[in-house]
C-alpha cells in the first residue's frame, strides 16, 4: 500500500467511488491528501508515494486526467531486457511522483509543476508470459474473459503485453509521464495503443462531491471502500506468490449514445439507472432520501410496482443480484471529437480491479449484458486483461519477483 494512511484512504475514498458499474468519475479536492495523509494546501502538491506494498492508481480517487497505453514488446526482446525496462520504469516513477523531473522526454512541459497526485500503475497481459518464457507461472485468474453479448471490441485497441496507467490532477503533469515512460521504452516495447479521459477537475465544485459520467448521473457511490471488512478479499490477489498483493485490472472503452440518452426525459433515465439525476438518491428511497442512502430492491412504489424496476442499472449490477460480486471500478469519461455520422465518440474508460475476475468482472457483465436496460445506450468497443504486480520495495521495480524469479 501506499504511504497514504489507513485513516486518509477512509476519508478521500469515503465520498469517491462507482455506482454505475460501467464505471466511476470520482474524486474532490477536498479530500485529497500527501503521502503521509495529512492535507496539503492545493492540488499541485498532492503526491502519492511509489513505493510500496501495492501499487498507486488502484485505491486512490480517481485524478482529473488518466492516460492508459499498452505496449507489446518488440521481436526478440528477452527476460532480461523487459526487467530493465521495468526498472527503469519503475525508477521514473518514482522520481515523477515526487515531482522530480523523471529523465528525457516531455520536452520539460511539466517543470514548473508539482506531483499533482501522479501515479503510475503497471500491469502484464497473457501473451507476456509466453513471450518471456514464463507460460508456467502465468496465474490462472489471468485466462481471456468470455465473450458478451453485445460486445463489438477492436482488436487493434484491445489487450496487449503490457500497460501503463497514469494519472495526475494537471494533464501536462500525465502527458510528460507518458512521454518519458514511452522513450525510455524505444527498442524494447513498441505502443499497440493509447487512450485518454478525464474526470472532475479538483476544487470545481463548492465543496466535495461524487462527479458526473457523461450521461449526466452521479456515478460514484457504491464501490467498496478500505474501509469495509472484505475489501482487501475482493480487491487484492493472495497468489501465486509474484502476485500476492497484487490485483487483476479489466478495462473496457465503453462508447455511450448520447444523443439518444438525452432525448429520453429525465424520468425516463432516472428508471433505466434506479437513481435520481439531480441528487444520484436511489428511487427506492423516497423524496427525503439521499446519494447515501441504501439501496431497497424490495421497496414497492405506491402502485405496487417495484421502486427499482427490474431492468434498472442499480439492481442488475448490485453485489445483491450477482451471489456477492463486487470489484473496484475506477473509470474516466473521453470525448475524441465525432464520428462519421456526427454523433459524439464519448462515453467511459472504465477499470475494475478485483482479487479474480471469474468472481468478480465475469458474473457481473454477464448480468448486464443480458438485462440491463442501460445497455442499450452503450456499446462496448476496447477490451483487456491485466494481472497488475504489488508494489516495489525501494531499490526494486514492479514485476521483480516474476522477472527475475
Amino acid at each position: 500500500m501506499t504511504e497514504i494512511s489507513a485513516l486518509s484512504r477512509r476519508a478521500v475514498l469515503g465520498g469517491a467511488g462507482a455506482g454505475l458499474a460501467v464505471g466511476a468519475v470520482g474524486g474532490a479536492w477536498g479530500g485529497r491528501a500527501s503521502a503521509r495523509g495529512a492535507k496539503v494546501s492545493g492540488p499541485g502538491e498532492a503526491r502519492v508515494a511509489f513505493h510500496g506494498p501495492r501499487q498507486g492508481g488502484i485505491v486512490e480517487p480517481a485524478q482529473a486526467r488518466v492516460e492508459w497505453v499498452a505496449f507489446d514488446l518488440v521481436p526478440g526482446a528477452g527476460r532480461d531486457r523487459a526487467a530493465g525496462l521495468l526498472r527503469d520504469w519503475s525508477a521514473a516513477a518514482a522520481r515523477m511522483a515526487v515531482g522530480e523531473p523523471g529523465g528525457d522526454g516531455g520536452s520539460g512541459i511539466a517543470l514548473d509543476a508539482g506531483p499533482n497526485s501522479l501515479t503510475v500503475t503497471f500491469g502484464f497481459g497473457a501473451s507476456l508470459f509466453d513471450k518471456l518464457g514464463l507460460a508456467d507461472r502465468r496465474p490462472p485468474a489471468l485466462a481471456a474473459l468470455p465473450a458478451f453479448p453485445g460486445d463489438a471490441l477492436d482488436p487493434a485497441r484491445s489487450d496487449g503485453d503490457l500497460w501503463v496507467q497514469i494519472g495526475a490532477d494537471d494533464a501536462l503533469v500525465a502527458v510528460h509521464a507518458l512521454r518519458v515512460l514511452r522513450r525510455l521504452a524505444a527498442g524494447v516495447a513498441a505502443p499497440r495503443w493509447q487512450m485518454s479521459g478525464f474526470g472532475r477537475t479538483p476544487g470545481a465544485t463548492a465543496r466535495p462531491m461524487t462527479g458526473r459520467n457523461l450521461m449526466g448521473q452521479v456515478d460514484g457511490t457504491n464501490n467498496p471502500r478500505p474501509a469495509d471488512a472484505d475489501f482487501a478479499a475482493k480487491v487484492f490477489a493472495t497468489g501465486p506468490d509474484w502476485m500476492s498483493g497484487g490485483s487483476y485490472a479489466v478495462l473496457r472503452r465503453i462508447r455511450m449514445l448520447l444523443d439518444d440518452w438525452e432525448s429520453l426525459p429525465t424520468d425516463r433515465q432516472e428508471r433505466l439507472v434506479g437513481r435520481r439525476k439531480s441528487d444520484g438518491a436511489p428511487l427506492s428511497g423516497g423524496p427525503d432520501a439521499g446519494e447515501r442512502t441504501p439501496v431497497d430492491l424490495s421497496a414497492t412504489a405506491p402502485d405496487g410496482t417495484l421502486a427499482i424496476a427490474p431492468d434498472a442499472h442499480v439492481r442488475v449490477a448490485a453485489p445483491d443480484s450477482n451471489g456477492g460480486a463486487a470489484m473496484l471500478r475506477r473509470g474516466f469519461s473521453f470525448h475524441d471529437g465525432l464520428l462519421a455520422d456526427g454523433s459524439p465518440d464519448a462515453g467511459l474508460l472504465f477499470a475494475a480491479f478485483q482479487a479474480d475476475p471469474a468472481r468478480g468482472f465475469v458474473p457481473v457483465q454477464q448480468r448486464l449484458a443480458r438485462g440491463d436496460g442501460l445497455s442499450r445506450f452503450l456499446r462496448h468497443e476496447a477490451g483487456a486483461l491485466f494481472a497488475v504486480p504489488p508494489g516495489a520495495p525501494e531499490g526494486g521495480y514492479v514485476g521483480q519477483p516474476l522477472l527475475e524469479g
